[in-house]
């Protein structure tokens, strides 16, 4: 009976061990609290708004791909006067097409019709070398599945954020983070993705199709943090030790049995590159947007992947992520279209605190249109690092300080959670386009702390337009009123008005030397605009008169 019971518990293991990877580890569902009582944002209209970036960079001849986001009741149909030629617009999706051969700058006025009425956006364009001019949002997949990740898991958030209505608020980036390869191999002997994801090219084309832009990610090491194969290696024909030995699981991840080797041992940079190869294969595949992941980062290898990617004449972005040194600020803005300002984020008060009070303050001199210092990936919804996910452990105020920083600092947008999972609480923090709008703003210019004192900070953001957002944050564990007097941030209108972005409404006129001033919750914000700027006409004193 013993001998019956173990080959029948062998055979169990072998059968287990050949079951597909979601089915022999199940995935914990986790539930989203109601959080419903701390919804700020109102419902958007169902009149037209347009809510996409006001301003567009592309290079001379490079693909041109840009939809016009909108909110409102569908049908809708799209139009835009001024479009330059060689661009062309799809009336019912929104989506604008095509190519501009030569530099230049062109305004486009767009416009959003349903039954209810019509809206209209000013759009710039801008054909030279930069792009990215607004900061990116989208989508990551890292803190949310991790090293779970697989296409079926990419297209379920790429499908989630079109049927949940955030494309319609600028959302655009679908982005794959470490995980997706396997080999080299093909045309180019790139890397080439693993079993997970079976048709890449395909992947991107559904996401293109949606209006969407995909991402993809590497690393200037022979093996990325996660422990697939990176952009270098030791021979110039490709080959992985891990993977030649067979130290690595099905998906060619190195895996040892033995607990004697492990990622860290290879996250070397290796005698041969592979840079070009691989651009070409990601411009092949149409891909946007790449994640390249290693510490400490460096001028050589950022400059190598930068060229490559150039020359592949697609315009794709280029993020470093590492934890970028501070002292090599101008070789970032210069290479690169994003650089992390951090190591990585995490669902914690103190991470918001550790990454957003303070050393974000050092990057402004450095940071904006199309070059962008990054604070990390938003840490809302169900994130959980994969399989299993949990909902984000910051608290509902806690949530709104972080979105309402990382728009200050003109920061990336990357939602980190299961976008099919998102609760209404989270769609509100992320679908609100007068806090987008702040990140979004033309100018770029970053937020700075005004004042400081004892449990608060005050960070001021000058907008394109010229009114000030200001964000009181109260980081203490008490209740504290903050508040600010428009003469003290340089405003001399005789009728201030102050407009709470979250709710989405004027909450009070007052004069240049009047004080406002709210109660703030522990570890909560209030998020203004103040307005309106400055006047450019002459200031006409009036005389003083002596009295007899």
């Amino acid at each position: 009976m013993k001998r019956y019971a173990t080959g029948l518990f062998l055979l169990l293991f072998a059968a287990m061990s050949i079951l597909p990877q979601h089915v022999a580890a199940q995935e914990k569902k986790a539930t989203a609290p109601d959080n419903s009582k701390y919804i700020l944002t109102p419902p958007a209209p169902s009149t037209p708004r347009i809510n996409s970036a006001r301003v567009f960079g592309v290079r001379p001849k490079a693909e041109f791909r840009y939809t016009i986001a909108a909110t409102g009741i569908r049908p809708m149909t799209f139009s835009a006067e001024g479009l330059p030629k060689g661009l062309k617009l799809d009336e019912k999706t929104g989506i604008i097409t095509g190519v501009l051969k030569k530099k230049g700058t062109y305004n486009v006025t767009l416009r959003a019709k349903n039954s209810l009425g019509e809206a209209e956006r000013d759009l710039r364009i801008v054909v030279g070398e930069d792009i990215l001019l607004t900061p990116p949002m989208g989508w990551n997949s890292w803190n949310c599945w991790g090293k779970s990740v697989s296409q079926e898991k990419v297209l379920s958030s790429a499908r989630a954020m079109v049927d949940k209505g955030l494309a319609n608020y600028g959302y655009t980036y679908i982005n794959i983070d470490d995980g997706w390869q396997g080999i080299r191999g093909g045309k180019y002997n790139a890397i080439q993705p693993n079993k997970k994801f079976e048709d890449i090219k395909g992947l991107v084309d559904t996401i293109h199709n949606m209006g969407l832009k995909a991402g993809i990610y590497s690393a200037p090491w022979v093996c990325t943090y996660l422990g697939h194969i990176g952009t270098q290696c030791d021979n110039p024909e490709g080959k992985y030790e891990w993977i030649e030995k067979g130290v690595c699981d099905e998906n060619y991840k190195l895996e040892d049995p033995n607990k004697k080797l492990h990622s860290g041992y290879f996250r070397y940079h290796g005698a041969y590159s592979f840079a070009e190869q691989d651009a070409k294969q990601w411009a092949d595949w149409g891909i946007d947007y790449l994640k390249y992941d290693w510490n400490p980062n460096d001028y050589y290898y950022t400059k190598e992947m930068a060229d490559a990617l150039r020359a592949t004449g697609r315009d794709i972005a280029l993020s470093i992520s590492g934890s970028d040194p501070f002292a090599m600020a101008r070789t970032w803005s210069k290479l690169t279209q994003c650089w992390r300002t951090t190591d990585d984020i995490f669902d914690t008060w103190s991470s918001i605190v550790r990454i957003g009070f303070g050393p974000q303050d050092r990057w402004p001199a450095f940071s904006g249109p199309g070059h962008w210092a990054d604070a990390d990936m938003l840490v809302v919804g169900m994130v959980g690092w994969g399989p299993n996910l949990h909902y984000t452990r910051l608290t509902p105020d806690e949530q709104y300080t972080h979105i309402s920083l990382w728009a200050l600092f003109s920061s990336p947008f990357l939602i980190g959670c299961d976008i099919a999972q998102m609760d209404d609480f989270t769609l509100s923090l992320l679908c609100n386009y007068e806090v987008n709008d702040i990140c979004q703003d033309p100018l770029g210019m970053r937020g700075v702390p005004y004042f400081r004192g004892d449990g608060y900070v005050v960070y001021v953001k000058i907008l394109e337009n010229g009114n000030l957002a200001v964000g009181l944050f109260n980081t203490s564990t008490e209740p504290k009123k903050i508040g600010f007097t428009p003469r003290t941030l340089g405003l001399w209108s005789k009728k201030i008005t102050v407009r709470d972005v979250w709710r989405q409404k004027d909450v009070a006129e007052i004069g240049p030397r009047d004080r406002y001033e709210e109660e703030v919750a522990p570890h909560g914000c209030s998020l203004l605009i103040v307005s309106p700027p400055n006047t450019e006409e002459k200031i006409v004193d009036k005389p003083f008169t002596i009295k007899k």
